[in-house]
């Protein structure tokens, strides 16, 4: 959720471009600032939990890229209406808005709505700038990878002789010091995403919802995890413990949603199913409805608010 109020503060600033240095095979991660080492339990050294997925992380980064858009794009139309209301008031005011003639007076509650509006925006650019950096220092590092990688295949198929023989600990090293690179810049990349906030919606059903059933939801986004339980009522409203939560979202993980239904002591699965967390970058409260069985006849009614 990115909230005017509070600008972008919770992502933490990034310093100069990366890009520049990049080709030198001094690491990228000398050159970035961190948040405390408890936000990157997955990046502390000889800790490397994954492999660099690129058409992933190109996938989330042109979705983050376009919703950042769209929010920018939304508060330059508020900041344009905003400009036209100010202007009609000093049309319509000797003194309404002349602060460079009277420096004491307060600013009218437009001016200081317009100032917000435009520390937001110029927050919005910024942040969008540093996430293009980071993804432009992420490329170049894959590609040096990959021809790293090209060139360690080469000359495996080459006679061994003790200069292929280094050559190959030299490209061996080369690879791993990138992968590990492109590693640490995923971690940083994700610290952009925001925050995903999920509402409970309810149960859809049709005749397989009884007034008295109970059911369990359980979702869960890498090792966050939201379980609420919730009750059929007579009148066919769902009440439940919970209605909301907010994930983190992360480059490489899906939500998972398991649902079953209490009956006593006992538990039914009712099914589970996983949903890709791309379509959620947007300004717009994203509804979903995901089939739970098979056949569709019990699905659940999310809201996704970014």
């Amino acid at each position: 959720t990115l909230c005017p109020e509070d600008g972008l503060g919770t992502f933490p600033e990034i310093p100069s471009s990366p890009c520049s240095k990049a080709l030198s095979r001094s690491s990228v991660r000398s050159r970035m600032a961190l948040k405390p080492p408890k936000a990157y339990n997955s990046l502390q050294k000889g800790a490397l939990l994954w492999d660099p997925k690129p058409l992933q992380v190109k996938k989330i980064f042109e979705a983050l890229k376009k919703g950042l858009k769209e929010y920018l794009e939304a508060h330059q139309a508020e900041l344009d209406y905003l400009s036209g209301r100010h202007k009609d008031t000093k049309r319509n005011s000797r003194l309404a808005g002349n602060h460079f003639l009277h420096p004491f007076l307060p600013l009218c509650p437009l001016e200081k709505q317009m100032r917000s509006v435009e520390r937001y925006i110029r927050k919005l650019e910024f942040h969008i700038s540093k996430v293009e950096e980071l993804y432009e220092a992420y490329c170049i590092q894959c590609r040096l990878r990959d021809g790293a990688t090209n060139m360690k295949q080469a000359f495996s198929l080459s006679p061994a002789t003790k200069a292929s023989r280094e050559s190959l600990v030299e490209l061996y090293k080369n690879v791993q010091e990138c992968t590990e690179d492109m590693c640490f810049i995923e971690g940083a990349l994700e610290v952009h995403l925001g925050e995903f906030h999920v509402k409970m919606k309810g149960l859809v059903g049709f005749a397989r919802l009884c007034p008295g059933d109970q059911y369990e939801v359980f979702v869960r986004l890498g090792r966050q995890k939201w379980r609420l339980k919730g009750k059929i009522e007579s009148d066919d409203s769902q009440t439940w413990d919970e209605e909301e939560k907010i994930f983190i979202p992360h480059l490489h993980e899906k939500f998972e949603i398991k649902v079953t239904e209490l009956r006593g002591l006992a538990t039914i699965l009712v099914g589970v199913v996983t949903c890709d967390s791309v379509g959620f970058f947007s300004t717009k409260p994203q509804a979903i409805v995901v089939d739970i069985t098979e056949l569709g006849t019990i699905k659940l009614r999310l809201e996704v608010l970014w």
